[in-house]
């Protein structure tokens, strides 16, 4: 069945439930948030974004390497403190490992917010439009991480870009995408 038809069967089907007006109201217009599901799509966004990120800077012929390590080090200081920040953007194990978890914990937290503005909307995004407004959520995270964060943490300042912001929508398509898709797979088909 096509994800348009089960929309609108579901959209019908909410239409045609009696109206309640007592205290399960506010229960009833609650959004089903798949949460498994929100944690797995940030974990996948983010793990896209990455590689995406990477291709871009190997396209642009950036230096691919410094940037990681540079990446890293600015990731990790919000966990490590200012110490790790570059000079010398070098491999550190530790340093990676830290950037990991916190971009890992990050994904998720971004995830889980994205999901519950699309199960909030649900009814009124298409497949396609659900990805517009992933979009649209990567582009705002963007000023938040680069514009906002930026006052707490000074040094990503210095990784504002173009690369950095289409980075950011990518993340938030591929994480509309697969909290959209992996949600259309759960729903019961009678």
């Amino acid at each position: 069945m096509s994800y348009n038809r089960r929309r609108s069967e579901a959209l019908s089907d909410r239409l045609l439930e009696p109206q309640d007006s007592g205290p399960n109201r506010l229960k009833k217009e609650t959004p089903n948030i798949h949460w498994r599901t929100a944690a797995f799509a940030g974990i996948a966004a983010g793990a896209v974004a990455t590689v995406f990120q990477i291709a871009l800077w190997w396209i642009t012929a950036e230096p691919l390497t410094a940037i990681l390590f540079r990446d890293s080090r600015l990731t990790a200081a919000i966990v490590m403190g200012r110490q790790v920040l570059p000079p010398p953007a070098t491999f550190d194990s530790t340093i990676m490992l830290v950037a990991a978890i916190v971009h890992l914990a990050l994904s998720i937290a971004y995830g889980l917010a994205l999901a519950a503005m699309i199960s909030r909307l649900s009814a009124l995004l298409s497949w396609p439009r659900s990805l517009l407004v992933g979009a649209a959520f990567g582009i705002a995270l963007y000023a938040v991480n680069m514009y906002g964060f930026t006052i707490a943490f000074p040094w990503f300042a210095m990784a504002r870009g173009w690369i950095t912001a289409v980075t950011h929508a990518v993340f938030g398509i591929a994480a509309a995408a697969v909290y959209k898709e992996w949600t259309l797979q759960t729903v019961r088909i009678p």
